[in-house]
Formats: structure tokens, sequence, C-alpha cells
């Protein structure tokens, strides 16, 4: 019996240790919200904003997560600095012909495609 909690707790132990668990960025989403309300009033904001619709690889961006991705760098928790890369990504060519992504923010619209 000893044996058995020994392996179960062994068991639970390796498997915390080997789990990463989400790696959610709420902040990125909130920023998102508080910069651009004709979206979030025009849209369910998901984490598809910026990742690949339907895709269970969250490290597969669209074109507009790729782009706000070279701009925050890293898992940045400041507001100030992701409101900036949000800022300058906005500045980028989208892949709609003719508009940067802070037009189709403007518009109310999701940018990534």
């Amino acid at each position: 019996m000893r044996k058995m909690i020994a392996c179960a707790v062994a068991a639970l132990l390796v498997g915390s240790v080997l789990y990463s668990g989400a790696d959610a960025r709420p902040q990125y989403k909130s920023e998102f919200e508080k910069k651009y309300p004709k979206v979030k009033a025009a849209n369910k904001i998901t984490c598809d904003a910026c990742h690949v619709t339907g895709e269970k690889d969250k490290k597969k961006r669209n074109d507009y997560g790729t782009a706000l991705a070279k701009a925050i760098g890293k898992n940045e928790k400041d507001k100030g600095k992701i409101d900036e890369a949000l800022g300058k990504t906005e500045k980028e060519k989208s892949g709609t012909e003719g508009k940067t992504f802070g037009d189709l923010l403007e518009d109310g619209k999701l940018p990534g495609k």
C-alpha cells in the first residue's frame, strides 16, 4: 500500500513539473480592448485577434499577431509598453490591400488575416 501511495505521489510531482499550463496573456487583451473600444463594441475579442483561427498551436499567429509580436517582444507585462507596441503595430500594412492595421481597427474590424 505504501508503495502505491509513493508511486502516485511521485507521478503527481513529475506530472506537475512537466505540465506547462496555459500561456495566456490577459494583459494584452485588456490593453487591446481599452485602446480599441470600437473593435470591442463590434466584435467578441478572443485569442483569434492575434492567433490563427481554429489552430490549437497558439504559437501560430495571424499577420496582425506576427507584427504585434515583433513590436512587443517577450511576455511583456508593463501596460505602457504593451500600449506602445499596439501603437507601433497600427502603422504596419495589413493583409487587406491599401489598409494598415490601424485603418482596420479604426473601422472597428479585427485586423488579423
